[in-house]
């Protein structure tokens, strides 16, 4: 499955967007067809983040994505999540894979080609997602890597890798033709009202359907 499209929500609850507005935003992006939804709320409390997963799960029922929380395996399993994200610098993914039923994904974040091997010799993980790729205001003042240090990380490993980072409709196809697995954002959605999501989708969708010409 290709290209593999995964929503980050933006950590903005309870300052500048309501919880409607999250689930509103998580049921847009199911239904426009995206793969993954990663909850990445870290303003919030256990509880609230335990409450705010269980709505995301249901806003996604019925779709085929897929909920994950950031780097907090607890909240995940408790709140029934299909899966968990791992930071670069959390714990080992064979910890979590242990300690969960088959199917449950992981992810983890990756800065460099060394991180990316050594990710991949644990064998516990289903993907990565490396960057930061293109400028971004969420990482502001992070220095790009660019899509040819994405392009190393993907023929580092097999594991499935995503890109992270400044991503965009118009810049999707440039991912693509490093042989990346899909993408991973967090503005292409939180910058879009909901009835936008869908076009977006469309189009990263498209760019990765696009012949490879070289990049």
């Amino acid at each position: 499955m290709r290209p593999v499209i995964c929503m980050i929500t933006d950590g903005r609850l309870g300052a500048r967007r309501t919880v409607a507005d999250l689930v509103a935003g998580v049921r847009a992006a199911a239904e426009a067809g995206v793969h993954l939804i990663q909850i990445r709320e870290r303003r919030l409390d256990d509880r609230d983040l335990l409450a705010v997963t269980r709505l995301c799960i249901d806003a996604a029922r019925g779709t085929r994505a897929r909920i994950l929380v950031n780097d907090r395996l607890d909240v995940a399993l408790a709140a029934g999540a299909h899966g968990v994200h791992l930071r670069s610098d959390s714990f080992p993914a064979t910890r979590t894979r242990s300690a969960v039923a088959p199917g449950f994904l992981i992810g983890r974040s990756v800065q460099s080609v060394e991180d990316a091997k050594r990710a991949a010799a644990e064998g516990a993980v289903d993907y990565l997602v490396f960057g930061t790729v293109f400028a971004t205001t969420s990482k502001p003042g992070r220095q790009p890597a660019g899509v040819t240090s994405l392009a190393d990380v993907v023929r580092a490993t097999t594991v499935p890798v995503l890109a992270v980072g400044g991503v965009t409709a118009e810049n999707a196809l440039r991912v693509a033709q490093t042989g990346a697995a899909g993408i991973s954002a967090i503005g292409l959605f939180a910058e879009n009202a909901p009835n936008g999501i869908a076009t977006n989708v469309q189009h990263v969708t498209r760019a990765f359907d696009t012949p490879d010409t070289g990049s």
